[in-house]
């Protein structure tokens, strides 16, 4: 699947001297060290990878019971003018993609934002939000939620569980 999604985006973005890829914290960004792996390995270049986190930028950030915990946020560059690979684990609902959109901005204006995710929940959306590349679309109910475990994590092996 990383395979394919990486010959994906070199068919779009070719050599990648204006594209920079960004993972959404905690777990988009598991799979776009994974991403970035692979495709400096398929095409030698050095593709710069960020780690985002969009915590204070949701939009049910002072509503929730407990408390959100922020992730670090690590981008060394500026995206102004760049074409910017957002990746994240699972897209549901398109909320937190949209308080990703958001927390770009204080690393200035990109040129063009592209989503990848490992898993679309296509059946989820409460915004009009969908992925430029998949790796599986899967189709759930309100009460299912998808779990994605990586290695990185601390797992024995990485899962991709459906929970009711």
């Amino acid at each position: 699947m990383i395979s394919r999604l990486c010959q994906q985006l070199i068919e779009n973005h070719q050599d990648f001297s204006n594209t920079v890829v960004m993972g959404l914290q905690p777990r988009g960004i598991h799979f776009a060290e994974r991403i970035v792996k692979e495709l400096r390995e398929i095409t030698g270049q050095n593709i710069l990878l960020g780690h985002l986190d969009a915590t204070f930028y949701r939009d049910d950030f002072r509503r929730r019971e407990s408390p959100l915990v922020p992730n670090k946020t690590n981008v060394p560059f500026l995206i102004e003018g760049k074409k910017v690979i957002l990746i994240d684990d699972v897209l549901a609902s398109g909320r937190m993609v949209r308080a990703a959109l958001d927390a770009m901005t204080a690393f200035g204006r990109p040129k063009v934002v592209e989503l990848l995710v490992l898993i679309d929940r296509r059946y989820n959306r409460e915004l009009p939000i969908d992925p430029d590349y998949v790796g599986m679309q899967v189709s759930t109910v309100e009460t299912q939620r998808v779990q994605v475990e990586w290695t990185e994590q601390g797992f024995d092996a990485d899962h991709i569980w459906l929970v009711d």
